[in-house]
């Protein structure tokens, strides 16, 4: 078992730091449908949920449609494509191109009442589900690059996502490795992962700043395309007029010393 490596490196909008937790673990599962799918919020939905699709390639224009739109229906808003629980039961989500390539992702929909996501105490954003088309898009940037640099895209974590935007809704302007450990554990992500912050001012075009802070950083460009890597939470917080944005990359080959 090796020690906790960490990798820091400043910008100058950004504040930012790379962790990775490393020891021989289990093997990474490589899917084999040539289009992968995802849902945002997981793959159990409760009647009235929304949860966006992570669809890959990225770059790509896909069809979606639902196996069974009466209990879940799909809807396109701008460029993303969004899943609605409809009623109890279970539905698949089917991403098609234009030459035939195809993927699926199955989800279950409970009867159960959604859950209300926390107020923030102030500030523009702070609960789990807010700025989800920010996150998407970062997700689909952070992707593009991976594919651009020979690497495999990852699908989203949703205990990554949420361990992710727990830390960020805290306002570090620095990374926090004990924190962002246990928040991972908290969430119940049972491995260790590399982790990206950046901070800067304003709120315009938050993603595409993040990544190219993060692409302009030479040691979280490595952890952006770090080929260990299985799976991505990412998260934004806005708060007067400052953004914070973190990248989990889970590493399944190693260990979390806080779960």
């Amino acid at each position: 078992m090796t020690n906790m490596k960490k990798r820091i490196a400043a910008i100058l909008t950004a504040a930012t730091l790379t962790i990775g937790l490393t020891v021989p673990a289990m093997a990474v599962e490589v899917a084999d449908e040539p289009i992968q799918v995802s849902s945002y919020k997981g793959s159990t939905l409760e009647v009235g949920e929304r949860s966006g699709l992570i669809i890959g390639p990225s770059g790509a224009d896909y069809a979606v449609i639902s196996s069974d739109p009466d209990t879940v229906a799909v809807e396109q808003v701008l460029t993303f494509w969004v899943a609605v629980a409809k009623s109890e039961g279970t539905a698949e989500i089917i991403a098609s191109n234009s030459v035939g390539d195809r993927g699926t992702v199955t989800l279950t929909v409970d009867p159960g009442v959604p859950t209300v996501p926390e107020t923030p105490v102030s500030g523009d954003s702070a609960g789990l589900t807010d700025n989800l088309e920010i996150r998407q898009e970062m997700i689909r940037l952070i992707n593009q690059t991976r594919k651009d640099n020979g690497v495999s895209e990852l699908p989203v974590n949703e205990a990554l996502m949420n361990a992710a935007q727990a830390c960020s809704n805290r306002r570090y302007t620095w990374n926090h490795a004990p924190e962002e450990s246990q928040a991972a554990a908290d969430v119940g992500y049972p491995y260790g992962f590399g982790s990206n912050l950046t901070v800067f001012t304003g709120t315009a075009d938050a993603a595409q700043r993040a990544v190219d802070n993060w692409t302009n950083s030479p040691g979280h460009f490595e952890t952006m395309i770090d080929q260990r890597c299985d799976c991505i939470g990412v998260s934004v917080t806005q708060y007067d007029g400052i953004t914070y944005c973190y990248m989990f990359v889970g590493i399944p080959n190693s260990v979390n010393f806080y779960a």
